[in-house]
């Protein structure tokens, strides 16, 4: 990695309060000044402000690539996805489900039987318990999206944030022009930054081609989640041409069925990348992200994956395939 790489991982792995944020985005934009771009922080006003940063014309350009620099609250459990199985994704997601209300049920229960043993009366014991477990239901749901900030970021998603900064700060100038970078914000709040994003840049949701890197540092199967739009187009064999297996490490550009949820959904041609491990029982599957086990950065990964978008841009502009 470069030296700004692992300026980025030491001081602003943790990018979640709004000073955070503003940080890491003045630094952000000084970095990719001093090699030659014109960042600008586009401001989207909702529930939640959301500031993108942006290097390049987004509306003409033919390649987004994209990544999410916010940071999520810390949990006591880690967000399992498994992008090829469904089955698995959904029983963890029902489990952590039924955790969540057997808390809010203990609660209610304990607080209506300690304010009836209390106050002696069923009906105000019931609107106590009541109250608990909706203010359960409310701290918890607060916790997920404004608890305490995540210390520990390596893979998600300060890898992908890495591998946005060393393609854009190493892409030779011949191959810049029809390339946009883009920093999304709040997207552990509901791709919230990139929604906002595509509402303002309508061609560059229709018609570019996005490369959404999201958790590519801890695992040694390196995934592309295409859309449907993707899988039907040239890109298909390009991707697969121009990211090639290093090492240990595998890559795979998923033609059949796959999903993966992060920014690259608000696009018609997105695809999703991702690191994932392997196992008999879950197939391949993401774990440790958004707990302070989240500190696994390997920079292979983001060799592999720098170097692969090079080619890939590289290939598009030689064979005008950029609007294809």
């Amino acid at each position: 990695m470069t030296h700004t790489s692992r300026e980025l991982l030491e001081r602003f792995q943790i990018r979640k309060s709004n000073k955070q944020k503003q940080l890491f985005r003045d630094w952000l934009c000084r970095q990719l000044e001093q090699a030659g771009y014109a960042p600008a922080v586009e401001k989207h006003r909702g529930i939640y402000t959301s500031h993108n940063v942006v290097a390049g014309d987004p509306d003409k350009a033919k390649v987004l690539v994209t990544a999410h620099y916010d940071t999520c609250a810390v949990l006591p459990f880690p967000n399992f996805i498994t992008p090829r199985s469904l089955f698995w994704y959904l029983v963890y997601q029902l489990v952590i489900v039924a955790v969540f209300f057997a808390m809010v049920f203990v609660v209610t229960f304990g607080a209506t039987l300690g304010a009836a043993w209390l106050l002696d009366d069923t009906d105000a014991a019931s609107t106590v318990g009541m109250i608990a477990g909706y203010a359960v239901l409310i701290f918890d749901l607060w916790w997920m999206f404004d608890g305490k900030a995540n210390r520990h970021t390596a893979n998600d998603n300060t890898s992908g944030v890495i591998t946005l900064l060393e393609l854009a700060l190493t892409l030779p100038e011949e191959l810049r022009d029809g390339v946009c970078f883009v920093w999304f914000d709040n997207e552990e709040r509901g791709l919230l930054g990139s929604s906002a994003f595509v509402r303002k840049h309508k061609a560059a949701k229709k018609n570019a081609l996005v490369l959404n890197f999201d958790c590519v540092s801890d695992g040694d199967s390196i995934q592309f989640f295409p859309g449907k739009s993707v899988k039907k187009s040239a890109a298909m064999e390009l991707l697969a041409e121009s990211y090639l297996p290093a090492g240990d490490k595998r890559v795979e550009v998923v033609a059949g069925f796959g999903f993966y949820p992060s920014d690259q959904a608000q696009f018609r041609r997105g695809v999703g990348v991702c690191a994932l491990k392997e196992s008999k029982l879950f197939g391949y599957y993401m774990d440790r992200i958004h707990t302070n086990r989240d500190t696994v950065l390997d920079e292979d990964n983001i060799a592999l994956l720098r170097s692969g978008t090079v080619r890939l841009i590289g290939a598009m502009k030689e064979k005008e395939l950029y609007a294809k």
